[in-house]
């Protein structure tokens, strides 16, 4: 089959487009026909060796997709050959089909279109996992949401304000902050331009905020601890600024304050259960047009190198997507 290959951990440059053993599903797995792949910040360090967990060389990097079932492994029930699905792959998704556990798998509802499903799975899996499983977040809190004009960010904006929170967006540009508050963003901050503490103080009376979501990491990442409210909660959720942060623990006394790590995938893997009814109740959404979600760029599985170049320059405004198949709705 045709695949992008990581022989090697290292610049996304040296990625090629060539052909790689087709998977045969396992006990338990289900082989899916790629139609489209989402591409994920995580996926640039994870070929350059700088993720959580490293996968063995050779492989084929891409943690989500949307496809149609081609094959099913022994022992796999509620799925038949030719459904419409997405799934978290791990890796693998960057390819014409990949084989992945049934429980990372999802029907996708009648009337979705595969491409927009392709990309649901990690941006608004992590966040719906992150406001609903770890912050607890109930109506009426504030929320700040950090990069928030990024793909990850604007689910988070998006999600918190359906799920009744007031919502602050700080973002890098007015660019991206046009498209949090068009994602329903209540409060706009340009951390570029502003001074982030000094807003926050200014939007919540002093009080300061009850949620805070960070995917970014660096510096902001401690002036936004400073800025929680008694009893609030920093959700961790990943470093795109680059740099991990060290959190001052007496910050967090202080305040009564939760430092909460995020990592989606692992929480997929050791409560599917949970996390499957997390994913059917967004794609439900999704389908009733309740999630809106904004695709930034399609690329040919060939142009996976200059998807995730397009990641790297951290000018991406909403999901960017690799697509293998002619564009089909239902």
């Amino acid at each position: 089959m045709k695949a992008i290959i990581c022989e090697s951990f290292a610049p996304v440059q040296h990625l090629k487009y060539g052909v790689f053993p087709a998977p045969e599903p396992g006990p338990g797995e289900v082989l899916i026909q790629v139609a489209a792949a989402g591409v994920n910040y995580p996926d640039v360090l994870i070929v350059q060796g700088k993720y959580q967990t490293r996968p063995a060389l050779p492989f084929v990097p891409g943690s989500e997709a949307a496809g149609r079932i081609a094959a099913l492994g022994a022992g796999v029930e509620g799925f038949a050959i030719g459904d419409r699905v997405i799934a978290f792959t791990g890796s693998g998704a960057f390819a014409e089909q990949v084989r992945v556990p049934a429980t990372q798998v999802w029907p996708v509802p009648d009337g979705v279109d595969l491409e927009v499903a392709a990309g649901i799975a990690i941006t608004y899996g992590t966040s719906y996992h992150a406001l609903k499983d770890r912050a607890a977040l109930k109506p009426g809190e504030t929320l700040l949401v950090l990069g928030a004009g990024g793909g990850v960010g604007l689910t988070a904006v998006e999600l918190g304000k359906h799920m009744g929170a007031r919502v602050i967006a700080a973002a890098s540009s007015p660019e991206k902050l046009a498209l949090a508050k068009a994602q329903g963003a209540d409060e706009l901050i340009d951390y570029a331009q502003e001074d982030l503490r000094e807003r926050i103080r200014a939007l919540t009376d002093g009080k300061g905020v009850d949620i805070v979501y960070d995917p970014v990491g660096g510096p902001m990442n401690l002036t936004a601890v400073k800025s929680l409210a008694w009893g609030g909660r920093l959700l961790v959720i990943g470093f795109a600024g680059g740099d991990i942060p060290a959190i001052p623990a007496n910050l967090l006394l202080l305040k009564s304050a939760s430092a909460v790590g995020v990592l989606w995938g692992n929480s997929v893997r050791a409560d599917p259960v949970t996390q499957g009814r997390n994913m059917r109740q967004l794609l439900a959404w999704l389908a009733d047009g309740v999630l809106r979600p904004i695709i930034d760029t399609r690329f040919a599985l060939p142009d996976a190198v200059a998807a995730l170049q397009h990641l790297e320059r951290r000018k991406v405004k909403g999901k960017v997507l690799l697509t293998l198949a002619a564009r089909e709705k239902e």
